[in-house]
């Protein structure tokens, strides 16, 4: 009888060394959602950013899933909802949805600056901003930071009356450009060479905007600091194995670096407005 007890509580002590050494994540860990500013069509978008999402669940434990919207007014609208629990989302975007909901930069490309272009179709007559004067220029969204906003400002800067019109993504202005709808439109370098060759081919760069900070990865209030700081160890360590870097290289990445608050301050020096994205 003694012997039976003693197995069953040796039996107990194992079974509750198991339970204690499980892994902190459990198959009901929380569904996080990574939210990317939809620069480009959203097939395109899921096909360069699902790589990563797969691999920040891989490394979490968390079941992290790819989102995107309609347009860059509707991401805007998503990210004051904070539907993102993980955004992607332009220098202007974190200065602003930062302050007004508290999102909090985690990450950002590293060793990188963004800068804004301004294309034509090749060939064409317009080589400096002056030949805009009194045309219809394509511009992403009128909340694309390097895309939209600083060509737009420059333009105004130097009294060129232009007429904006607004297309959807940074891929619909390239190739709105391309076809001749357009004399002129504005990107960013890392879409622009997303493009396939036979569009590229047809367009021409002809200007270019100072640098600033890049895309923040920033996660909304909601998150956790637990999984906040799991998803940026994640995201911090993606460029030390094969896999990882053929996912940054997808991305147009070569490595993600920790990002703070402070990294965007040279954003909001400019002082942008509300009412100005608006235009």
């Amino acid at each position: 009888m003694y012997k039976f007890i003693q197995q069953i509580l040796i039996t107990l002590f194992v079974v509750t060394s198991l339970v204690i050494q499980l892994p902190a994540r459990s198959a009901d860990a929380p569904v996080i959602t990574l939210g990317v500013v939809p620069q480009q069509a959203a097939n395109v978008l899921a096909n360069l950013w699902v790589p990563l999402t797969q691999y920040l669940s891989e490394e979490t434990g968390l079941t992290v899933r790819f989102a995107t919207a309609s347009s860059i007014p509707k991401f805007e609208q998503r990210l004051s909802e904070l539907a993102y629990d993980i955004a992607y989302m332009n220098p202007y975007h974190y200065v602003y949805y930062s302050e007004n909901y508290e999102y909090e930069a985690i990450a950002k490309q590293a060793d990188k600056y963004i800068k804004g272009i301004l294309v034509t179709r090749k060939y064409s007559e317009i080589n400096e901003l002056s030949d805009l004067l009194g045309v219809t220029i394509a511009f992403p969204a009128p909340g694309a930071f390097a895309a939209s906003i600083l060509p737009r400002a420059e333009l105004n800067l130097q009294e060129i009356n232009f007429t904006p019109r607004y297309v959807s993504s940074h891929d619909s202005v390239y190739l709105n450009v391309a076809k001749g709808f357009f004399v002129a439109g504005g990107g960013v370098m890392r879409t622009f060479n997303n493009m396939p060759e036979s569009v590229r081919n047809q367009l021409n760069i002809f200007w270019t905007t100072q640098p600033y900070t890049p895309h923040a990865f920033a996660v909304s209030p909601k998150v956790s600091v637990e999984d906040k700081v799991a998803i940026q160890k994640a995201l911090e360590k993606l460029h030390t194995t094969d896999k990882g870097k053929a996912i940054l290289t997808n991305l147009g990445m070569q490595q993600i670096a920790t990002a703070h608050h402070t990294d965007w301050h040279d954003v909001r020096t400019l002082n942008i407005s509300k009412d100005f994205v608006k235009q």
